[in-house]
């Protein structure tokens, strides 16, 4: 039922990630009619749970799906409005990491490639088992193979 990626969550964004061939995390997604802020355009908080999500778990790249990041601060720079109604594609990556925390950025691209939002984020490493006791896959918090 996760809000940005839980496709069972009929209110939910239905974000698909994959992974990047540089190591970063690919976010594509079409923002529908329910996750609008102003006529046509989506919600800055949508948006913002988006890019949190994307830079956030963009940490799976490098330590595979038992280590989480836990968002301690964000910062998100909204250049341009972001239309709904058509695939969108965030990027984030992690740009330092430390034994306990990282740093990530990102980007989320319009379809014609200029971007809409830039952000940064501090995260907490955590593994599955501190943040829960459930099942990622179950609960369709994955980075999808396809």
């Amino acid at each position: 039922m996760c809000f940005v990626c839980g496709e069972s969550n009929p209110a939910g964004v239905h974000v698909r990630f994959y992974e990047g061939e540089d190591g970063s995390l690919l976010a594509r997604f079409t923002g529908a009619d329910h996750h609008q802020g102003y006529p046509g355009r989506m919600h800055g908080g949508v948006i913002t749970a988006i890019m949190d999500e994307t830079m956030g778990r963009a940490i799976m790249i490098a330590h595979g799906e038992t280590i989480w990041g836990v968002t301690g601060e964000l910062s998100l720079r909204f250049r341009k409005p972001v239309p709904l109604g058509v695939e969108l594609t965030a990027i984030g990556r992690i740009v330092s990491e430390k034994s306990r925390t990282f740093e990530g950025a990102g980007e989320l691209y319009l379809p014609d490639g200029s971007v809409a939002v830039e952000g940064t984020g501090k995260y907490v490493r955590l593994d599955i088992s501190q943040i829960g006791e459930w099942d990622p896959h179950r609960e369709e918090w994955y980075v999808r193979p396809d």
